[in-house]
């Protein structure tokens, strides 16, 4: 099932590769200190979920979905019809969306700019206001199935707003840990890594490493997906098991262009 969101790296189509590493015999948890949009949890099944997101609008989204699935359906789509598919529109809603303190209509607006604006990004400015430009899709698709599914599964989940290191806090003996934090860059002049408004530093990379030794000390396995480069090479050299595998990319705003980018899962257990 596709997560009701367009989110850039987003692990829908490699959850198989990610199945063929996780740990799952006798877990019961699955923990997520990165969930983005969601598709490891949705398209993996446990008995409960703890998930995690430095992204407070996602997470607010979240528990929305979980809890008033049916009223935020019916308001969200009203933004998917008439004359809200055009620029001026877009602008007029982002800028609501920014000055809004209200998390519920904040969560609307933030399924609307998802999916109307460009290429499944989810960025904000140092002042955290939301500066994703309109996306100009002909038809921009509202996942009603999508949010119904998601609604049904998020009841065996919790969702958390924070950095990390919140879920390797809060960890017990039948827990895995995936981890998909923003990717260490392959190109190292054009870096992008401000999902949430923040960046997420090679320091952090390194700590969430640390983080991944000491679940191990305690019993849990964690996995981290990552580009495979250099940086990657050194920083997982001590883990216990390292999978690689092909990943299609998108290198030019149109589409065209696309090369396969290597990956690694890296496991620590």
């Amino acid at each position: 099932m596709r997560s009701p969101l367009k989110w850039a790296g987003g692990k829908k189509r490699v959850v198989g590769e990610i199945l063929k590493v996780l740990p799952v015999k006798g877990k019961k948890r699955l923990v997520e200190p990165f969930v983005g949009g969601g598709s490891v949890f949705l398209n993996i099944d446990f008995d409960e979920y703890l998930l995690i997101d430095m992204n407070k609008d996602l997470i607010s989204l979240f528990n929305i979905i979980k809890n008033q699935s049916t009223q935020f359906i019916a308001d969200a789509q009203m933004y998917f019809a008439g004359d809200y598919n055009h620029p001026e529109k877009y602008y007029e809603l982002r800028k609501q969306f920014n000055e809004s303190n209200d998390s519920y209509q904040r969560s609307v607006l933030f399924l609307y700019l998802n999916r109307h604006g460009y290429n499944g990004l989810c960025r904000y400015n140092k002042s955290g206001g939301y500066n994703v430009p309109f996306g100009r899709y002909k038809h921009p698709y509202f996942p009603k199935a999508e949010l119904d599914f998601f609604s049904k599964k998020a009841q065996k989940a919790t969702f958390v707003q924070g950095d990390f290191e919140k879920a390797f806090s809060q960890l017990k003996s039948d827990d895995v840990i995936y981890c998909d934090p923003p990717y260490s860059p392959i190109n190292r002049t054009s870096n992008f890594t401000a999902y949430a408004g923040n960046s997420f530093t090679d320091e952090d990379q390194i700590r969430l490493v640390a983080c991944a030794e000491k679940a191990k000390q305690k019993g849990v396995a964690t996995i981290i997906s990552n580009h495979h480069v250099d940086f990657t090479r050194e920083l997982y050299k001590n883990a216990d098991k390292r999978e690689f595998f092909q990943v299609q990319r998108s290198i030019s705003p149109k589409g065209q262009g696309r090369v396969k980018v290597k990956e690694v899962l890296a496991l620590y257990k």
